[in-house]
């Protein structure tokens, strides 16, 4: 196999294969299922920094016992529509699944249903929750901040207070579906680390340096004194992210009473906010696709700025390439592909041939 050249791995094989290592570091099978698969559905959707490269933290994570492989959430607090659980530190790739399962059983009796998660390990990237309330006929709404993370500044300010807080929402329409991930912060901490390792300046000034200059030097993310993440906006509308970093923390640190003050720094726990509405509750489900395919005709109909780059609406971009790699197979690079060699010999499990057929649990 050339150094130089990029893997292509069957997403079952893949999944397969991390599931495998993730057992093997202490996950009782059906959470270790679960983790591999949205792993690998956030590589599908070219979401990166968020797929497996993050597997070896995993792995790490539930050897080191600062995830729990075995167990259940608890709930603490319920009415008809709304539970509040803690998750005791298991996996958020786990728990989250379940948590959208049991907001989509609330809302088919009240038309709509909330779950706040709080103590939840690893969540990773919130699209890929998205679907399993859109398979539904339901929308969906995520948030999620890290009480025990101060990496992203107040607009104003060059230190740092809230957590990047990815926010998302799916929509079924009468053709693809919208999905649409964001950080509340001018980019993730994981995009910086990227930038980092090959090397390379952020595309836009989203740092700001202990002197308060934004930047586009991500190693002043690692200096002494580090820069911090700039909010949602940067230097100039900054205070849009900096209110929406805000909002965020309300609903989900504030409302599962565990907020920043009171986590240990440097934990990585999240909480996470799973609110999901049913559409019929307010007329048929076929006219309110219909209503959201409309709006999504209106924005592919504007006229481009640039001819051949015609608008996109959220989540277009990532179905392709969900697309094409499960047609030719998930892309890796060498430098990737060498660190989940690392994790193989880690937990004694050999990386999957990328010539083998796709395998059938």
């Amino acid at each position: 196999m050339s150094e130089h050249k990029n893997i292509y791995i069957a997403a079952d094989l893949a999944t397969h294969w991390a599931a495998q290592c993730l057992q093997k570091a202490g996950a009782e099978p059906v959470i270790a299922a679960s983790m591999a698969e949205h792993l690998v559905a956030a590589d599908l959707l070219g979401f990166r920094t968020h797929g497996l490269m993050r597997l070896g933290y995993n792995v790490r994570c539930l050897q080191q016992g600062e995830a729990r492989g075995a167990g259940t959430y608890v709930v603490e607090r319920q009415r008809a529509a709304m539970q509040l659980w803690d998750a005791d530190y298991l996996s958020g790739l786990y728990v989250v699944p379940q948590a959208v399962k049991a907001a989509i059983a609330m809302a088919k009796q009240c038309g709509t249903g909330t779950v706040v998660i709080k103590r939840a390990q690893h969540v990773a990237a919130l699209v890929v929750y998205l679907e399993h309330a859109i398979h539904a006929g339901m929308m969906i709404q995520l948030l999620c901040a890290t009480p025990g993370q101060q990496v992203v500044a107040p607009y104003g300010a060059k230190s740092a207070w809230f957590s990047p807080n990815p926010f998302a929402i799916g929509v079924p329409t009468q053709s693809q579906p919208i999905l649409f991930d964001i950080s509340l912060s001018m980019t993730a901490a994981g995009k910086v680390r990227k930038a980092i390792a090959e090397k390379q300046p952020l595309p836009y000034p989203a740092l700001i340096t202990a002197v308060g200059d934004y930047t586009t030097d991500a190693t002043t993310f690692m200096a002494e004194p580090a820069s911090v993440l700039a909010p949602l906006g940067g230097q100039e509308l900054g205070y849009k992210g900096s209110g929406l970093c805000l909002f965020s923390e309300l609903w989900t640190l504030a409302l599962s009473q565990l907020g920043r003050h009171q986590e240990l720094p440097g934990v990585d726990a999240n909480t996470v906010w799973v609110q999901v509405i049913d559409p019929s509750t307010f007329g048929s489900l076929a006219e309110f696709k219909a209503q959201a395919q409309a709006l999504v005709d209106g924005m592919k109909a504007a006229i481009p700025i640039a001819p051949d780059q015609p608008v996109r609406v959220p989540g277009e971009g990532a179905l392709r390439t969900r697309e094409r790699q499960l047609r030719n197979g998930i892309e890796y690079t060498p430098a990737l592909w060498r660190q989940l060699g690392k994790v193989a010999q880690a937990v004694q499990v050999p990386l999957p041939d990328p010539n083998a057929k796709v395998v059938t649990v």
